[in-house]
This record gives structure tokens, sequence and C-alpha cells, in this order.
């Protein structure tokens, strides 16, 4: 049988066949994939001539062709749309793919080229985008263990295959644990939900062929915490949401993540530093832990004062409801919805016929196009699933990109939204333009109905896509959102702004049934809204950021549940604000080790994102052309070619403080 993914891609745009995949396909692919491209590696390495750029680093740029290819549409496919076999193979590809990757870091001929590149630079006249790839391809092998001989080159190998066993199981069991629970509702427990909820519950019911049921979806259990007047049922939801990754089941992850912590302090221990957040944190903007507690602490005191102060209102509220003792976290969504409705007189059911899918999509489009010129058509399938809708980039009548919008909850993808590339855009070799993947877990209904956290959370993926659609660079290796985790969120935050643009809602948010622009008073009390609870959001996120970094800043607590005890009772956080990602189902920290010490990096990019705001602000004009060239240039076109901090200098002209971020979140007032 033929497998189409060894065969030429030969449907519009180079995307993949995905009508002729096969889960059978993907493992043979990967074998022949591996052996090519180990085969172009030891011809690199082993070759008789002297290092070049052109021998050695593009080379290695150009060494796995195959294997990105199959990698691109295995790995976004595992995440979003996943299977028993591709579960399987994913945990059979664990310890392969890392073992791959050390055969290339433990490599001393190639790294010895690479090595001796670096110290010729200046005499082979290597400069600007060749310059900052090879010094970040020489910083990987560095970082990865190149210089470890013997038993401590063997124990690193050993243990970032282990890491990678554990990540992929983390994710697994939470995956296993948001698919296996629900809560079966009948019609008298929907009494009081607004329409859109009970929709959602039916359709999550109707897809395990049941009743109405709350399921650990967010754009699901969110709303029902949010708008049931029963506190019991409430409770065991939030408990269950929760304990996702420690009920004592097969799916507990709290050994694998104790595992984890200390194997990162001993892979830190190995490279010479003195944590594993030291280690990670090098190459990042902050540089060092202590920078990081700095920003969060100092965000940290204004939002519990905040919160302290709306927690207060919120049990007195619980309290003439005739119910005594404190709040609860199962409280406080329903209490801070009754006040939104009455401070601001917004209901989220009467706001969110205003925001469907289709409309935000057309704003998200709209203010791409007014920025940057891009164009949009629509694409017919056949993608992965069929709820997966594509449209062709263009620009001037250019091909641009392909993107890629998977936007409905479904038991099996993995809960959150995130942005990921099929293909990154690179120029060697050829002009590759990118598939660029977002992907939601928006309640399906008909039509899919937004809420205003949706519609920023369609926002924020959408700013990570045109962070990769805009890439304008010559190599892959630092295309796209290839950069400083903590400035990875840039361009992902600052598109949420234009989001609040009342130009923007005004021509967009239009009732889905009847066309008519949402009225203009709701608009103003939307968007007076906007720092709305944000002593909520921004104590239950530096909490979390906070025992991220306590766990790795120092020796690997043996009980890390104890730690995260510890480590929230000395911040005080309010009794009835839990932190957004408890341990055992934090998968920014412990699916992998993309966001270990750096879930932080959200508010070091938030500070920048108030600031490159204030940038188009200052002109006036939220469209102004000027600053979105600025923009584009330095920021979305440029990936990781040149220092973060450097790039924004030159978009903006100085660095900002943490005031714009306080402002922009309305903890600056006093309380």
């Amino acid at each position: 049988m033929v497998n189409a993914l060894l065969e030429p891609w030969n449907s519009p745009f180079g995307l993949p066949p995905f009508a002729a995949l096969q889960d059978e396909d993907f493992g043979s692919a990967f074998d022949q994939a591996l052996v090519e491209a180990r085969a172009a590696i030891a011809a690199i390495a082993d070759q008789a001539e002297a290092p070049t750029f052109a021998n050695t680093i593009a080379a290695m740029e150009q060494a796995d062709g195959l294997l990105d290819r199959v990698s691109g549409v295995f790995y976004n496919l595992a995440s979003a749309d996943s299977t028993e076999a591709r579960e399987a193979l994913m945990r059979e590809l664990a310890p392969k793919m890392s073992a791959y990757s050390s055969e290339i870091t433990n490599n001393k001929a190639l790294f010895q080229r690479i090595e001796s590149l670096w110290e010729s630079r200046e005499a082979q006249g290597i400069v600007g985008e060749e310059l900052r790839v090879l010094e970040l391809y020489r910083q990987m092998f560095l970082r990865a263990g190149a210089r470890l001989t013997g038993t401590e080159s063997e124990r690193m190998t050993a243990l970032m295959a282990r890491l990678a066993v554990l990540g992929t199981a983390f994710s697994q069991n939470l995956l296993a644990e948001e698919r296996g629970w629900f809560m079966a509702v009948s019609d008298a427990d929907l009494a009081g939900l607004p329409g859109f909820v009970v929709d959602a519950a039916k359709a999550a019911g109707a897809e395990r062929g049941l009743g109405a049921v709350i399921t650990l979806n967010r754009s699901l259990i969110t709303p029902f915490l949010q708008f049931s007047p029963r506190r019991d049922l409430r409770e065991k939801a939030w408990r269950a949401w929760v304990a996702r990754g420690e009920n004592g089941n097969e799916h507990d992850n709290r050994g694998i993540v104790t595992e984890i912590l200390a194997l990162r302090a001993e892979r830190a221990a190995l490279l010479g530093f003195a944590s594993f957040a030291d280690f990670k944190l090098e190459p990042e903007m902050a540089k060092t832990p202590a920078a990081v507690r700095n920003l969060l602490m100092r965000v940290w005191e204004p939002a519990k004062a905040r919160a302290n102060v709306d927690a207060a209102i919120l049990e007195k509220m619980l309290h003439a409801d005739g119910i005594s003792g404190p709040l609860e976290p199962w409280d406080w969504r329903y209490y801070s919805e009754k006040r939104r409705k009455a401070e601001h007189d917004l209901d989220e059911a009467a706001l969110k016929p205003y925001l469907s899918l289709n409309a935000m999509l057309a704003a998200q489009f709209d203010c791409a196009n007014r920025l940057f010129g891009l164009e949009f058509r629509e694409l017919d399938g056949p993608f992965y699933h069929p709820d997966v809708r594509g449209w062709e980039v263009t620009r001037k009548g250019e091909h641009v990109a392909v993107f890629l919008g998977d936007y409905f909850a479904r038991s099996s993808k993995r809960s959150g939204a995130w942005c990921s590339a099929m293909r990154s855009q690179r120029k060697l070799g050829g002009d590759q333009r990118p598939i660029v993947v977002n992907v939601c877990n928006f309640a399906k209904g008909d039509p899919c109905l937004l809420s205003y956290d949706d519609a920023r959370t369609l926002f924020h993926e959408f700013g990570h896509a045109l962070h990769q659609i805009l890439s304008d660079v010559t190599y892959g290796f630092i295309s796209g959102t290839s950069v400083a985790r903590d400035f990875v969120e840039l361009p992902s935050q600052l598109y949420e702004h234009w989001l609040e643009v009342p130009e923007v809602l005004a021509q967009h948010a239009r009732h889905h049934a009847t066309g008519e622009a949402m009225p203009k008073d709701m608009l103003d009390r939307l968007l007076a809204a906007g720092t709305y609870d944000q002593g909520f959001a921004t104590v239950e996120f530096v909490s979390s950021a906070m025992v991220d970094l306590a766990f790795h800043e120092g020796p690997a607590p043996a009980d890390p549940m104890q730690k995260q005890a510890e480590v929230l009772a000395e911040m005080g956080l309010p009794r009835a604000i839990p932190m957004r990602h408890a341990t055992p189902h934090f998968a920014h920290v412990f699916s992998g080790d993309g966001y270990s010490s750096g879930y932080y990096s959200y508010m070091w990019s938030e500070v920048m994102d108030a600031d490159a705001f204030a940038a188009f602000e200052e002109r006036g004009d939220a469209f102004d052309p000027e600053t979105a060239a600025k923009l584009e240039k330095f920021i979305l076109s440029a990936g990781g070619s040149q220092d973060a901090e450097a790039l924004y200098l030159q978009f903006r002209g100085r660095m900002p403080g943490v005031e714009a971020l306080l402002k922009g979140r309305g903890l600056l007032a006093p309380v």
C-alpha cells in the first residue's frame, strides 16, 4: 500500500494529503524520515572539507526535510484529533525522537565544525542572519551538553529520553482525565442557565450519546460556574476541574511531576547551573530567576489587594442569598457575573449573540488587512477533521500562507488554545510558505457564540499566527515564533488590543440572527468593563507563575504538592481564588519544558504589549500605517533573527516599565 506521507504532496499549496492519511502510515514514515535525517547528519559531520556556513549550518537546516514534514502533520493531529493509535505512537516516538536529538548534539565531529565556524566567523565574513543562526546553533549544542563526556554525556542522553517519555505521559493522562469525566444534568439542573450554556451541554452530551452533560472543557465549565444557581452542582464541577491529574487513579500525574522536577534539576547540575531556572532563563529576556520574581511580586501585591476587596463584596452577596460561611472558589464566578451585570449592566447571555465565531473571524481578518494588507480566501477541504476550516492568505495577489482554524471542543482534542505550524516559512532551498494552525476549544453551536473572553482567545492565537504568516527569514531555525519564550507572547497579546478598538466591534459585533450592530450603549459598557475582575485574573495567573518558578529555582522538591501549598501560603493566596493551573494539570510546565520556569513569560510579554499598542495610540490611529510597518519589520517578520530586546528597541526605541501593565489591568488605581 502506498504511504501518502512519503509521496510528493501535490495538493494545492503543498498541503498534506489529509484525505489519504492513515494512522498506520505515520510509524513507517517516521522510520524512513529518521534514516534519511541520520544519513544527512553523518554526511555533514564526516565530510573532509573545512567547515563553512554552507556545508555545515545551511546543510543541517536541510538535513531533516522529510522528518520536519512528517512531524509537522503528526504532532498537530496528535494534539488536536487524538486516536488510540496516535497516542500509542506518541509514546513510542518520545524516546526515539529524544535519542535522535541527543545523537546530533553528542556528535563531537559535528560540534567541532560548529566551534571552528564560531572561532573563524570574522575571517569567514559570517554576519547578519547567518551569524545569528550560527550563534543559536552553537548555543543549542552547548545547552544540550555537547561538551559533556563519558558517563556524564551518557547520563544526559538517558535523562532527556526519560523526560520525553514523562512529558508524553503527563499530556496523555490529562487528556484521559478531561475526556473521562462528565456530569449528567437534567432539565431541572439546567434551569436558570442561559440558552447558549444549555445548548453546549446538550451538544457535549450528544457527542457521548447521552443527554445534557457538563464536561471539563473550559468553554463549558466556565459559563456553568458563572451562571448555575445550583451551588451543589457548581462545587461538584469545580472540584472535578481542579482535581485533574490527582485522582489517585492510573492517570495520576503527581509521581510524574516529582520525577520530572528531579531530572530537570540533575540536567541543570550536569551543565554547571545552580538550578534549572538559572539554566532555563539564561537565553530569555529575563535572564535570571531574580528578575522574574521581581516582576511577579510587583504585580502580586496590588492584584491581591484588589482581589481581597472584590472577595469581600462577593461574600456579602453570598450572605445576602442566605448562605452562611465564607466565599468559596466555586462561588466566585457566579457572584462576579451577578456583580458585573449589576455594576456594568452587562449580561453575557445578551452579549454573546453579537459575538458569533464567524463575526469575530471576520474582525480578526479585517484588522490584519488594515494593518498588513493581508487578504483571506476560504478554501474547500478536506482538512484533518470536518470541523477544520482553511484560508489562503495573500497580499497584493501573491500567496503568503495557508491558515487553518480548528475551533470546536471535542473529546479527541486536548484542552486549551494554541497556535502551531505544519510547515514553517523559510527561503533556504526555495521559498517555503507556511501552513499555520490555530486550535481552540469553543463550545460548538449553531451558530457558535463566543464570550468576550473567547473572542480575546481567538485574537490572541491569531496574533501568534501572524508571527508565523508574516515571517520573512532565510533559515527555518529562526522562523516565525522561534524566539525567546518571554518574547513569543508579545505578538499574540498585542493583537488582543485590536478587539478593544471601538470601531472594530462597532463594525463586526453584529447579531447573528438579525445582522444588527451591537447597541452603542452595550458596546460602551463592554469596553468600560475591560478591567473588571482583574484582581481575580491576575492573582490566579501570578500564583501559578510563582509556583512554577519555586519548583525550579532550588533543589527539586521531594513533595511538589507540599511545595505548592507552602508557596501559596507564603504569598497569602485568597482562599476563594485557586491557581489557574494546579501542578497535576499544569500542562504548560510538565507536558514538555517549553514553559518550565517560563509561565511568567505571558506577563513579561504583557509589559511590552501594553507599551507596543501605546505606539499606535500615540499616533492617534489604531491602524497607523507607519507604526504597523515597523511592527511587521522589527517584530512579526523578523522571527529570531536578532536578540529579542534588540528587536523591540528598534520598534519602540526604549524598553517599557511595569506601569503600563498595571494600568492596563486597572491595578494602579486605589482600591
